[in-house]
């Protein structure tokens, strides 16, 4: 299995992992074609060029953990745009 087949599930689990790296996420959403637009502060943009689709999430600090709620938004936004299934890819 693929490192970031490995990261998939990891995002995917339930309940919401705490242990998700910002790293991680980051590597996730380029593996679809997101790419880093703008940095607002803590805010960060990811834009899907395929689709027009923005992704606005809070980068965490001091830690580098995500929170669930970023982890939430982000599987529902991919859920919503086909890319992946849901719990159990």
């Amino acid at each position: 299995m693929a490192q970031i087949d490995k990261l998939i599930q990891k995002l995917l689990r339930s309940p919401a992992p705490t242990d998700l790296r910002w790293v991680e996420l980051v590597t996730i959403l380029e593996h679809f074609c997101f790419t880093q637009e703008s940095n607002d502060g803590s805010r960060r943009r990811f834009h899907h060029e395929a689709t027009g689709t923005i992704i606005s999430l809070h980068k965490p600090h001091p830690s580098p953990e995500v929170k669930r709620y970023v982890i939430a938004q982000v599987v529902k936004q991919l859920q919503e745009m086909a890319l992946i299934k849901g719990e159990k890819e």
